[in-house]
């Protein structure tokens, strides 16, 4: 074993930076004994230096954390900072000056991958994120090296701990979703201000990392169809349950049928209590990834978190410090596909409508009418109506988004009409 130790300065030194902190020095000989040679942690970059953080020398401390990354002497930089600046500028600067990077930065990431890989392969570093998507589930590295010999088709999953905690508690409690989101909140699963999640750019960030690497293209975070959690009722919820369904966010990245495009999307569905992702719960992820040769492959696990976040993090730090020793790099980008990302409108989805409609004679006629009309064949139709008012419930068979898009336009034109109560995908079938 090499006695002289690998220099690992941390950029940041919340939740997630402080037990990655912790584990290094509380398995130091271990990591030592797996890499190769111990690594010794050489600074720490923090906004609020006066913070007692226990188990960090203070004498680590620093606010100025571009100081850190230009040692030159640093061999791996992990980043837990987030957002887009400067974690950017502090990663492409610690390239230049020797490190490779551990981060789990999704924003940046599916913002802004290509050019940060770009970065790592000119000074020849590495840049890993195992972090970034799934807390502490192993999912990158298997869709960059486990499955790099065999063609990925579809990655679907949850991948937002707070979103499925807040869907769930919805429907085993029969709350709303502000009461839902108030628990998840409570319990630390919700930030303060929760848009990230419940308006689904966590998720999306996500998809567009995963469906980049398992369709070796460049996919960005606005090239992924987005929509949130904030819209979903009780009723929808309960709609669900009649079907047999639950509901959940899901991103959905697929390839196309003839392999010329690819899509990306995030978006509340409805799925089969059959289908294993509805049984996940609380705010726990998974993932399910269709490969030719390998088939249907699920991985599950705590999402978010520090313990779970800093695992991934100190899986890509042992990965990266034996690369340094071997004087080698691990795999970068792979976009040699360049597929296009097809727009929302070409995906072939199911939709479950609910709408409010007059109680009398022909109704359905002229909705079944207007689903003829857009091209939309109908699945199912279920019809309640008490004092004059009914509701309608559609579920249409597989039909591109474009056209039942075009359906509900319509539809909302329809004297008898009287609104469209909800609207939601159906996957999993």
């Amino acid at each position: 074993m090499r006695t002289r130790p690998l220099k690992v300065a941390l950029l940041g030194c919340g939740v997630v930076g402080s037990e990655v902190a912790r584990i290094m020095t509380t398995h130091a000989d271990d990591l030592a004994a797996r890499i190769g040679a111990p690594v010794e942690l050489v600074g720490v970059a923090v906004r609020r230096p006066s913070k007692v953080r226990e188990g960090i020398d203070p004498a680590l401390v620093t606010t100025d954390a571009t100081a850190l990354v230009r040692r030159g002497d640093i061999d791996v930089v992990v980043e837990v900072i987030g957002g887009i600046e400067p974690a950017r500028t502090l990663i492409t600067t610690a390239f230049e000056n020797g490190a490779s990077v551990v981060s789990a930065n999704k924003a940046l990431l599916a913002e802004d991958g290509a050019a940060l890989h770009a970065a790592a392969e000119k000074y020849g570093r590495d840049l890993y994120y195992e972090a970034a998507v799934a807390g502490a589930i192993p999912l990158v590295r298997p869709l960059r090296e486990s499955l790099a010999g065999d063609k990925v088709n579809r990655v679907l999953g949850i991948v937002n701990g707070t979103t499925n905690f807040i869907l769930d508690k919805m429907d085993t409690s029969g709350a709303g979703y502000s009461e839902a989101l108030d628990e998840a909140t409570a319990l630390g699963y919700a930030e303060d201000d929760p848009t990230a999640d419940v308006e689904g750019f966590d998720a999306a960030a996500k998809a567009a990392i995963l469906a980049g690497i398992a369709f070796h293209t460049r996919v960005k975070i606005g090239d992924v169809h987005r929509e949130g959690i904030t819209e979903v009722t009780a009723a929808d919820i309960a709609s669900a349950r009649r079907m047999g369904c639950t509901v959940k966010l899901l991103a959905i990245c697929e390839r196309a049928a003839d392999g010329r495009s690819v899509t990306a999307r995030v978006h509340p569905a409805m799925i089969p209590l059959s289908h294993p992702l509805a049984s996940v719960r609380e705010a726990y992820n998974a993932v399910f990834v269709e490969a030719e040769a390998a088939g249907q492959l699920m991985f599950y696990g705590p999402g978010a978190g520090g313990s779970p976040t800093a695992s991934a993090v100190l899986g890509d730090l042992v990965a990266v410090c034996r690369n340094k020793l071997g004087e080698a790099t691990g795999p970068g980008e792979s976009a040699y596909t360049r597929l296009p990302v097809s727009p929302m409108g070409e995906v072939v989805t199911r939709y479950h409508i609910s709408l409010d409609v007059a109680d009398k004679p022909g109704v359905l006629a002229q909705v079944a009418t207007v689903f003829a009309e857009q091209g939309v064949s109908i699945d199912t139709v279920r019809q309640q109506g008490k004092d004059g008012e009914a509701s309608l419930v559609v579920v249409t068979h597989r039909a591109p988004d474009a056209a039942l898009s075009g359906t509900v336009e319509a539809l909302r034109k329809l004297d008898t009409v009287r609104g469209v109560a909800s609207i939601m995908r159906v996957e999993g079938e």
